[in-house]
């Protein structure tokens, strides 16, 4: 699963780049690499802890 987040969070500053280069819609990538980034990290944190509970 480590992979799935790492590839998550990469794309997200991808695109946080990628709006810097675009000639339209610059505000929209930029929200799109801010909730892959977001969405990386929140599974990170929240899917291990969630996965230890169902142990039992």
């Amino acid at each position: 699963m480590f992979v799935v987040y790492m590839i998550l969070f990469l794309a997200g500053f991808y695109l946080f780049g990628l709006a810097f280069t675009v000639t339209s819609m610059q505000g929209l990538v930029f929200v799109l690499g801010l909730l892959l980034v977001s969405a990386a990290l929140a599974l990170c944190l929240h899917l291990p802890a969630a996965k230890e509970r169902h142990h039992g």
